[in-house]
């Protein structure tokens, strides 16, 4: 049985991820994956001059050692989406949020509750209160207000399809991500929801997509009087 080594000041060695990040291989695989979100397979080989497959193992590699999360992403286009590989934050969430999200998972995998469901109401609750806190402002940007105080670096894109759409440029919880997407995403989209409510926006439409544009995470939000 494999045991974690001892660091020379008594700190735990989470064997892994350091012998993930054995390779200087790795190593700039990672890089160019922090520096650039969303990255594919195709994409690193083309940057790093490695063989498709080599790239493939070294990226998995790192999303097993939990330093990347993996997911698909179309970005609006048709066929079968690649995968995108974005690097785990250093800096976690605020550690009440954080918290919350932790024991939800721990109460999803105990209770075998329909994951995404339980997580969106979950999430409105907390979506309230944090949008209670935040200054006085229009739906949509205290929403903007909301995702910016947990970390997720959100910014608004053109949209002419009369709804909202907030870019998510970064994840403070892709560790978590990893262990439970449905639960994590539901519990996200639920946060948006209820700091429309709480902004007087209740019957909002939200709808997250997970990876759904290449390099971010992307919210839509319908809100009652916008064009369809």
């Amino acid at each position: 049985m494999e045991t974690n080594r001892k660091g020379p000041a008594g700190e735990t060695i989470d064997t892994p991820r350091h012998r993930a990040l054995a390779s200087t291989s790795r190593v700039e695989i990672l890089g160019l994956v922090r520096a650039e979100n969303g990255l594919s397979a195709a994409d690193v080989a083309e940057r790093t001059g490695l063989h498709l497959n080599t790239v493939r193992a070294h990226l998995d590699r790192l999303v097993d050692a939990g330093i990347l999360v993996k997911a698909r992403a179309s970005a609006g286009q048709s066929g079968r989406p690649a995968w995108r590989y974005r690097a785990v934050a250093d800096d976690p969430a605020p550690a009440p949020y954080r918290a919350l999200a932790s024991a939800l998972l721990e109460h999803l995998a105990a209770a075998g509750e329909d994951a995404r469901e339980t997580a969106a109401r979950a999430g409105q609750e907390s979506g309230r209160s944090v949008a209670a806190a935040v200054p006085p402002a229009p739906p949509v940007d205290t929403v903007l207000a909301v995702l910016d105080g947990l970390g997720f670096d959100p910014g608004e894109q053109p949209s002419d399809t009369g709804d909202t759409v907030v870019h998510l440029h970064r994840c403070p919880f892709l560790d978590l991500v990893g262990k439970q997407p449905d639960a994590m995403c539901g519990l996200h989209a639920g946060v948006v929801r209820g700091a429309l409510r709480e902004a007087g926006a209740p019957d909002a439409t939200v709808v997250l997509e997970p990876f759904g544009a290449p390099t971010a995470c992307v919210v839509r939000m319908l809100l009652p009087g916008a064009r369809p």
